[in-house]
């Protein structure tokens, strides 16, 4: 069910009771031992997102994915057999040499083969992971090559969007994204294959940036510098609300006016935005295709429906930000924890393809618009990190715009916990069943004598 606020009536935070109201405390981004958990109890069990189709177009193609997020020296090679997308561990059967790799093997690579060769000695896979060649097979004691194949990762497409899910018991892609994924299908996601993407190493827990990304309330003032001065003091002055937030289980979303094309006001915008028709919100003319205007649009974007909608930010817990624009293009964000203190952030831009070079630096201008945008998050995010760290404070007042957050913090703290409590129950198991099968040996010695 999608909750609607009328201005100055009632709140968001009031339709998720069981967030509360009350101060969140953040020991969860600054704890080593958490960030463990973290680790085990979502990244291991969650579906994460690796990147489009488009990456591996055809038979042959393949990438690799370094996931320190999913524990130490993790690394997958995911592959286009011609027939479906495959994502196997890096790693060959043989000695556990990594399978792919070129100069340097901590760096992810991409390409184009026919069969994946060890470096090491000469083991081949086929692109469906089968062992097919041992150098020197008759040296080894009663080997069957059927018995080595690489091992799989699970594998599954959404819309185009490659996940792997380290958990065998997980369930389904299609079932994880739940209602959010079905109302976001059929968006013309293959039409923006004109790709940009950033990547930077950043001093906070991965939480924080997505914290700064799930509420607005933060934009008047941190991005002021961005704005013409008269609309920079206008939003400082009445500040800045969002249209519309949700929450669907484990993922959530956030609507919000903004990203008109062309804006009302050309005044509004720096002169170079005026001449390519190009900004922050992206190109300004709308490209020629079915699927982005308002009465087209799948029913899980601008759900409110609302005539000044500019932007939707849909987060896939754990790491997954989905982002559209008014104008028709989109954007990924993804953040891979390093550590209790550091994550890597991915930004990927998707565009239409440009027929001309007006075109092309619109899409230019709105790619490093967006960067200069990223660093200023990125840049208090790490500000935060070091305060935190010193525990002087650790539970913070959020406001009805800031429910996102807390709803993060819980769906985190959730994982962690049923995690921990399998690992009891499975400790109380193995409790229970060494005391048992002690009793009964006990038991036996007395029926013996």
């Amino acid at each position: 069910m999608a909750f609607f606020k009328k201005p100055d009536v009632g709140s968001w935070t009031e339709n998720w009771p069981e967030l509360g109201t009350a101060p969140v405390n953040y020991e969860d981004s600054i704890d080593p031992e958490q960030w463990k958990l973290e680790q085990q109890a979502i990244f291991r069990k969650t579906w994460l997102q690796m990147g489009r189709i488009e990456l591996i177009p055809k038979k042959g193609s393949y990438i690799t994915r370094e996931l320190p997020s999913v524990g130490p020296g993790t690394s997958i090679v995911i592959v286009n057999d011609g027939e479906q997308i495959r994502a196997f561990y890096n790693l060959c059967r043989h000695r556990g040499n990594k399978l792919v790799w070129n100069d340097y093997p901590g760096e992810e690579t991409s390409g184009t083969c026919r069969q994946f060769v060890c470096k090491y000695h000469a083991w081949r896979y086929d692109l469906k992971g089968d062992l097919k060649f041992v150098q020197q097979e008759q040296e080894f004691f009663d080997l069957d090559k059927q018995d080595y194949p690489l091992k799989p990762v699970r594998c599954e497409v959404w819309e185009g969007f490659i996940f792997v899910n380290f958990d065998d018991d997980a369930v389904s892609l299609e079932e994880y994204l739940g209602e959010f994924g079905q109302g976001l299908k059929g968006y013309p996601f293959h039409e923006m294959t004109e790709h940009y993407s950033y990547r930077a190493e950043i001093k906070s827990n991965w939480k924080l940036f997505i914290d700064a990304f799930v509420e607005f309330y933060h934009a008047p003032i941190l991005h002021m510098k961005q704005a013409e001065k008269e609309e920079a003091e206008k939003l400082a002055k009445f500040g800045f609300e969002a249209l519309h937030y949700d929450i669907k289980g484990d993922h959530s979303m956030i609507s919000s006016w903004g990203g008109m094309s062309p804006p009302k006001d050309l005044n509004m915008v720096k002169p170079i935005e005026r001449i390519l028709h190009s900004g922050l919100f992206g190109p300004w003319d709308r490209p020629d295709i079915k699927g982005i205007l308002p009465d087209e649009l799948p029913p899980a974007i601008n759900p409110g429906r609302h005539k000044t909608w500019g932007q939707d930010s849909f987060e896939f817990f754990p790491n997954f930000t989905l982002l559209f624009w008014v104008p028709g293009w989109y954007l990924t964000y993804n953040y891979w924890p390093t550590g209790v203190d550091t994550h890597i952030f991915e930004a990927d831009l998707y565009f239409v393809p440009p027929k001309n070079l007006r075109e092309r630096l619109s899409q230019e201008l709105a790619a490093v618009t967006f960067k200069e945008y990223a660093f200023q998050d990125a840049n208090t995010l790490e500000a935060t990190q070091t305060q935190i760290g010193t525990r002087a404070v650790l539970d913070f007042p959020l406001c009805d715009q800031e429910v996102l957050l807390r709803h993060l913090h819980h769906t985190a703290h959730k994982y962690v916990d049923r995690y921990k409590a399998e690992l009891e129950a499975k400790s109380n198991g193995s409790s229970n069943g060494a005391t048992t099968s002690s009793t009964t040996a006990t038991q036996k010695d007395e029926v013996n004598a």
